[in-house]
């Protein structure tokens, strides 16, 4: 693979999130961030699933892999389709006569957040409940050996625990500020580096409700990956909201490399509130939080700004925001921006594709993306249709 590469997948009419990067290291490392595999083709048109499983290596054994898993937060929209799709507990227990082989993951990343229960003011959908189970029981085999397990095994807990849970498990507990160089436990730094910004600490005037909510508590990273001596610089934001990013600006104002990008996902699927405290709807003359937009304006030259989410009109809800977009275009020019469900058209949405390479990224032509149509699935023992 010439270069490394970063796709954002359309998400259907509720938003959703899922990237997938793809690294030219040495073992073709595979990175999912969170999952949006619906049941029904985007626009009647692009099936997600077998968008996703075309880009996807598979092991010795013929099963589809991910190297690493990071899911940014709890929300449903964020962990479609992860019972059905991946698979869950030891590789013995793995069924490989199924019509659609489901997909291994090899390490599985979440904030600490995975023990706190389920409750009436911290609802938790099925998959939520099963991916938690899934990180408890790859963090007990950890604990019950204090070495990092095999393959399949694995897990990576972003942030310190308030209750002292993550105590003990440093070998696998990155912090807040933390850089991180490895992804199933290889060390890749000659490819990318990781910078994990947020979830941050509870704010003085931030009540509990605030600091306790699913969005809140997203994992944001920058990632940046390294072609010659270029390092394009992705910023993924998950859904993070006005005070995180506020914050953010508070924290690296005078360290604003931190906070720069190539590629910025638009957080909260493009939400007015990622970049206001301020509602559209109910207040006379809504304003811009000017730290937060600040955080979110630290663009390269001929950066890109993508928003995952449904098609974004005047009149919509929000998320996502059409006063959001327009901000979003005054950082990097209208060009630049792209929603991904209208990529290349509102009718025909594809997945968008760079190239990370020593010029920067560079957007896929259809034309190459549709060398993927001749592919064969063998995890879903069918062709793939279109690109």
């Amino acid at each position: 693979m010439a270069n490394s590469t970063v796709t954002f997948f359309p998400v259907g009419e509720k938003n959703g999130g899922m990237i997938l990067i793809k690294l030219n290291d040495p073992y073709e490392t595979v990175i999912l961030v969170d999952s949006a595999i619906g049941e029904e083709s985007i626009a009647e048109y692009c099936d997600v699933n077998l968008e996703l499983r075309a880009r996807l290596p598979v092991d010795s054994k013929g099963r589809p892999y991910v190297d690493a898993f990071i899911l940014t937060h709890r929300h449903d929209d964020h962990l479609k389709g992860f019972q059905k799709h991946f698979h869950l507990g030891s590789l013995s227990e793995y069924k490989d006569d199924d019509d659609e082989l489901k997909i291994i993951i090899k390490e599985l990343w979440s904030s600490h957040s995975f023990w706190k229960p389920s409750s009436s003011n911290y609802n938790l959908c099925d998959d939520a409940k099963a991916f938690n189970k899934e990180m408890k029981r790859r963090v007990d085999l950890f604990k019950s050996k204090n070495t990092i397990q095999a393959e399949g095994e694995r897990a990576i807990i972003i942030g310190k625990d308030p209750d002292g849970k993550t105590d003990n498990l440093e070998i696998i507990n990155y912090d807040i500020g933390d850089t991180f160089t490895n992804i199933n436990n290889r060390n890749i730094s000659s490819k990318i580096s990781g910078y994990i910004l947020s979830p941050v600490d509870k704010q003085d005037s931030e009540d509990e409700e605030c600091f306790n909510d699913k969005n809140r508590q997203s994992i944001v990273i920058q990632l940046t990956v390294k072609q010659g001596i270029y390092e394009n610089k992705l910023l993924l934001t998950a859904d993070a909201e006005c005070i995180v990013w506020e914050t953010l600006w508070k924290n690296y104002k005078n360290n604003t490399n931190k906070l720069e990008y190539d590629i910025l996902l638009a957080p909260h699927h493009c939400s007015w509130h990622s970049l206001s405290y301020d509602s559209l709807s109910h207040d006379e003359d809504p304003q811009i939080c000017v730290n937060a937009k600040n955080a979110l304006s630290q663009n390269k030259p001929n950066a890109y700004i993508v928003s995952q989410s449904k098609i974004i009109k005047e009149k919509d809800q929000d998320p996502p925001s059409e006063a959001a977009k327009q901000e979003y275009i005054s950082m990097v020019g209208e060009i630049q921006f792209i929603c991904t469900n209208k990529y290349p058209t509102e009718k025909k949405p594809e997945s968008l594709e760079f190239n990370l390479t020593g010029y920067g990224p560079q957007k896929k032509g259809i034309k190459e993306k549709a060398k993927l149509s001749t592919a064969a699935l063998s995890a879903t023992k069918e062709a793939y249709p279109h690109g």
